[in-house]
């Protein structure tokens, strides 16, 4: 009994001490997205709807619940938008080549269509992130039209 006791205050230190040593935050001042806005265009429901359920783990800004003041919330929060902006961040739309925003875009309507995004746990906790059927032809519909802009090849200046 008292190996058990000294693992559960070891555990309780070391819950405590995650408390005081936070993973930084994603949070970036000013308009983010707007490069990726400007050139896709999508209707202002899309805009919409990619601002509830895609911005905050695939944008340089994201906004956190108030959960994610707990550790060890706050470290997988962080690893789940690290992981998500590594597959695509809007905030980054600028730095793509055209093949590369085709595939993205492609990707978009792929994981849209086989209910991977938005995933489950970001659903569970924001309600307004469940699409319904029509809402995910929209989205999809839109990226296709966008893909075209890419297909055809870098735009004269």
């Amino acid at each position: 009994m008292k190996i058990v006791k000294k693992i559960g205050w070891i555990l309780l230190i070391g819950l405590i001490a995650m408390q005081f040593y936070r993973p930084a935050k994603n949070v970036e001042i000013g308009d983010h997205t707007a490069v990726f806005l400007s050139e896709t265009n999508p209707p202002q429901e899309v805009k919409l709807i990619l601002e509830t359920t895609c911005f905050d783990c695939h944008s340089n800004n994201t906004v956190y619940p108030w959960y994610n003041h707990i550790a060890p919330v706050s470290y997988w929060l962080a690893d789940h938008v690290k992981d998500g902006k590594k597959h695509l961040n809007f905030s980054e739309w600028e730095s793509y080549t055209s093949k590369k925003k085709d595939h993205k875009l492609e990707e978009l309507v792929e994981e849209v269509e086989g209910g991977e995004m938005p995933l489950k746990e970001y659903t569970w906790t924001h309600k307004e992130a469940r699409l319904t059927p029509a809402q995910k032809e929209m989205v999809m519909a839109w990226a296709k039209k966008s893909r075209v802009l890419y297909q055809l090849g870098p735009r004269p200046q």
